[in-house]
């Protein structure tokens, strides 16, 4: 045992993550489908002895989930793909174009990611006031896709600085302009490392709370994670209930993630390749 924790130690910690992180997953998933009457007799640790599956049908059609569902679905997804086109377009200037100030924008970009939420809260909520974009999605979307092309536009931009200068000019003597380099070229190139921001885009702003909670007061607008939050405060709800609604929150998020961990993990390996 001595000898294996020397050898391997990273793979270790690792096992421990992964292990610390799947176990709560798995408490979730047993008290979901456990009725309220077995959770006090025998605790959150007992295995259930049948599925009791009114917890999950009644969260779903006391928050309306399904709208729920689909609005995060919309911003999320949209944030995503908006916010990996404007990080390419930005990081093309800033990394290929080589603007001046080069340096400082993106030191502007840093400290716009920097910037905790908190202290965007109440002039975001006053500009969306002014321009009747309040309790709206669309005011949501474009202030996630601010926030996550920032990221974006630092990382494509340590990227895109290195891009062989040979391509280009090549592409450039057989008369590619800048717009046919871009997308016929760099993006192409780029793809796996695109495609890893699209998927931490739509995880970071489906987990978004905050924001959505202060811009989207309507019911029909509210995101799931504000739907979690609201209901919590509001309302009264068992034990069985809580996790069901923790499991429905978080289960769409893990299926898109394993639906694109493909993606993620060549993106990585071309990253690490690079």
């Amino acid at each position: 045992m001595t000898t294996a924790l020397r050898r391997y130690p990273v793979l270790i910690a690792l096992c421990l993550a992964a292990l610390f992180m799947v176990v709560p997953f798995l408490i979730v998933v047993v008290n979901a489908v456990k009725s309220p009457a077995e959770y006090s007799e025998h605790g959150p640790l007992s295995l259930p002895q049948g599925l009791y599956l009114n917890g999950l049908k009644d969260f779903w059609q006391r928050v309306d989930f399904g709208q729920k569902l689909f609005n995060s679905a919309v911003i999320s997804g949209s944030v995503a793909l908006l916010a990996a086109a404007l990080s390419v377009l930005n990081a093309y200037a800033i990394g290929i174009g080589r603007i001046k100030g080069r340096t400082w924008v993106l030191a502007f970009f840093v400290l716009a990611n920097m910037l905790p939420q908190e202290a965007l809260v109440y002039p975001i909520y006053y500009l969306s006031k002014q321009v009747g974009l309040y309790d709206t999605r669309l005011s949501v979307i474009i202030v996630f896709t601010v926030i996550q092309a920032a990221f974006g536009t630092y990382l494509l931009s340590s990227v895109l600085g290195q891009f062989p200068r040979e391509i280009l000019e090549a592409a450039r003597i057989d008369g590619a302009n800048k717009w046919q380099v871009l997308w016929r070229i760099v993006v192409p190139v780029s793809r796996p490392t695109i495609g890893v921001l699209l998927v931490f885009f739509f995880i970071w702003t489906w987990n978004e709370f905050l924001l959505p909670l202060v811009m989207l007061i309507s019911n029909d607008n509210q995101t799931v994670s504000v739907a979690l939050g609201v209901l919590q405060g509001q309302r009264l709800m068992d034990a069985t209930m809580t996790n069901a609604a923790a499991l429905l929150g978080v289960l769409p998020a893990i299926v898109f993630f394993l639906v694109f961990q493909r993606t993620l993990t060549r993106g990585i390996a071309v990253g690490a390749v690079k």
